[in-house]
């Protein structure tokens, strides 16, 4: 049987431990060619071991696949650049880039330092930027020299950008540029060849283990729905050629489900069809707000003390009708990457 992804070529990020990891070795078991990328700093983005990401490519090179090992920092704009010269060279081609890699700095919105909000969005919203960038207009020069393109990119986004999470305010702020930015990916890059799409994973890696741990422990018995490996199919998918008809999708991924985020849409409204006096503005968002679905709650990404919201992870959420942004999620931790 033919394997899904035979002679592609990928780049997976933050490839060395977690969900990243998984995603690079079931590539491989479909026939790609994998970059196997990890700076292999600690979660709070302190630190560097190639280490990591080496044991991964022994892991393929052990059941016949091929695969490099890379250290890159992806928001290093010479790095990235490397690291795409290096599949290139290695493996004469470049398919897919899955934007896995991340950190956190988790505190609450006012104990942030600069730092902390700084070196999160380095690393999720600009790790993001290089190596998609770059691809973009190597896809982008190849399409135009006649090539035939089916490149694809996927994004890591997470529920804490599309819900928001208490104590997490600079990665919510960054997943949710993940998924915004993908969206204006894939209306731009359309024409030359290029899908985007971006995946909310919920898995038990380091980070959620840490989170929440009597949440994500494997069961005894039965299907376990935290294993890392469950959210690697649709990569898998997404990055073969099967997929050239989705694009500008943002999906959320746990044990067996997979849900399609709605996004933000227009709610209830009204034009006065002049300007409006602040009175006026203030008493047409009262009435507008009698019809509106009210404002979803950020979810807490751990227990705290004197949080009055947090939502046990895995319960269901009461499913909103239009207006809502990011309708019918489920609640979890939300730090996979």
């Amino acid at each position: 049987m033919a394997r899904m992804c035979e002679g592609r070529v990928a780049i997976v990020t933050g490839a060395g431990r977690g969900i990243g990891r998984e995603y690079a070795l079931m590539l491989a078991e479909q026939g790609a060619k994998v970059v196997v990328n990890d700076l292999g700093g600690t979660r709070d983005g302190s630190g560097a071991d190639i280490g990591p990401a080496h044991d991964v490519v022994e892991e393929i090179r052990a059941f016949g696949g091929e695969a490099v090992a890379n250290g890159a920092d992806v928001s290093d704009w010479n790095a990235s650049k490397a690291m795409i010269d290096q599949a290139i060279e290695t493996f004469g081609g470049l398919d897919v880039v899955v934007n896995n890699a991340g950190i956190l700095r988790d505190r609450m919105f006012i104990s942030l330092s600069e730092d902390d909000w700084d070196q999160v969005m380095r690393v999720h919203l600009k790790g993001h930027f290089c190596l998609a960038n770059i691809l973009g207009k190597r896809w982008r020069d190849q399409a135009k020299a006649g090539n035939r393109i089916a490149a694809r990119i996927i994004n890591t986004s997470s529920g804490a950008g599309l819900q928001g999470s208490v104590g997490q305010s600079n990665y919510s702020a960054a997943k949710g540029g993940i998924a915004a930015l993908t969206l204006v990916q894939a209306s731009e890059l359309a024409r030359y060849g290029v899908t985007a799409n971006a995946l909310a994973p919920a898995a038990r890696t380091s980070m959620t283990e840490s989170a929440m741990p009597d949440v994500v422990k494997a069961p005894e018995t039965g299907f376990d729905a935290w294993a890392a490996e469950n959210v690697a199919p649709l990569v898998v998918w997404l990055g073969s050629g099967l997929s050239s008809h989705i694009t500008g999708q943002v999906f959320e991924s746990q044990g067996g489900r997979i849900s399609v985020c709605d996004g933000w849409r227009t709610g209830p409204q009204k034009d006065k069809g002049a300007r409006l006096t602040p009175l006026e503005a203030g008493a047409m968002v009262d009435e507008l707000m009698k019809q509106a679905v009210p404002a979803q709650k950020a979810r807490c990404s751990r227990a705290r003390a004197g949080a009055s919201r947090c939502a046990t992870a895995g319960a269901p959420v009461r499913r909103r009708t239009r207006a809502h942004a990011w309708r019918g999620r489920k609640p979890g931790p939300w730090s996979t990457n």
